[in-house]
């Protein structure tokens, strides 16, 4: 009898407490003068982390969700009618010799290719050593081109001077796709890149003086990045005249805040024609309204 009516007390003095605590939280929530920190904010997964995120002034967000794609194995399709969809490749010398007409017949629209790169310890510019053979090979398959430059730029000048490397080396091409920015952290012996550490401001800097650069010389400027450079690295907000390719891969969506342009939805595709693994993307043409 005695437990009995401690479980009664306990019981009671539960439900008082409850009681108590809602209306606290009912009172704070309907108080005047009570601000929401999060107002204007949204909660967005930043890769490692779920964040609340300031939108970026001006920078477009968005509207694509998981419903809009279907994937048949490891291939995704965008099922609204919004835009054209183009699938493509983006590849380098580390592909080596490419068969363009057999991987133009199994269903690739365009490549992207890499025409240089940076170092990330000495910082010397290097021409792709497949470039040249890559550009014509997939010209002659027709398909629409585009290329990208591996920056390991740490100011102004060497982002300039990538930019112009690049034109050099396009010179005479004929380029139907944008010019890509492709500047990465390097993760595996950070102590020895030169970028490590990199101010973002200095980064930003980098990028829009490169895309600059590449569109005073009559191209399409892009800048390529993933979630975490995305969010953190760069400002958006500064580069909203340029493309912009994610790469996400393993994801059923590109789950970013901001709007895409292009989407790089895995790193180890095979693709008839191309020996060994390589990068696939989808681009999104908007249709005509």
């Amino acid at each position: 009898m005695k437990r009995k009516k401690k479980t009664g007390l306990l019981w009671c003095f539960t439900a008082v407490l409850v009681i108590a605590l809602t209306a606290v939280l009912m009172a704070g929530a309907i108080r005047p003068g009570i601000v929401d920190p999060h107002a204007g904010q949204v909660y967005v997964y930043d890769g490692f982390d779920w964040i609340w995120l300031t939108p970026l002034e001006g920078v477009e967000a968005n509207a694509m969700k998981k419903d809009d794609f279907v994937w048949q194995g490891r291939i995704p399709s965008y099922v609204r009618d919004d835009y054209e969809v183009l699938r493509g490749v983006d590849v380098s010398e580390h592909q080596f010799d490419i068969d363009w007409q057999q991987a133009a017949a199994s269903g690739i629209d365009f490549a992207f290719v890499r025409v240089g790169r940076r170092g990330y310890s000495a910082g010397a510019l290097k021409e792709d050593d497949y470039y040249r053979q890559n550009l014509e090979g997939a010209r002659s398959a027709g398909l629409e081109v585009g290329v990208y430059f591996f920056s390991q730029a740490v100011n102004v000048q060497e982002a300039i001077e990538e930019a112009e490397y690049t034109l050099e080396l396009i010179k005479g091409y004929d380029i139907t796709l944008p010019v890509v920015y492709d500047w990465e952290k390097i993760y595996e012996n950070p102590d020895e890149a030169r970028t490590t550490g990199l101010d973002t401001h200095v980064l930003s800097d980098c990028a829009v003086a490169f895309c600059e650069t590449i569109k005073r010389a009559g191209y399409t400027p892009c800048i390529y990045f993933n979630r975490h450079t995305g969010y953190y690295g760069l400002d958006l907000s500064r580069m909203t005249d340029y493309v912009f390719w994610f790469a996400l891969p393993e994801s059923p969506f590109p789950n970013f805040y901001y709007k895409v342009d292009i989407w790089q939805y895995s790193f180890d595709d095979i693709v008839p024609g191309i020996p060994g693994e390589t990068d696939m993307n989808l681009l999104f043409r908007p249709k005509a309204s």
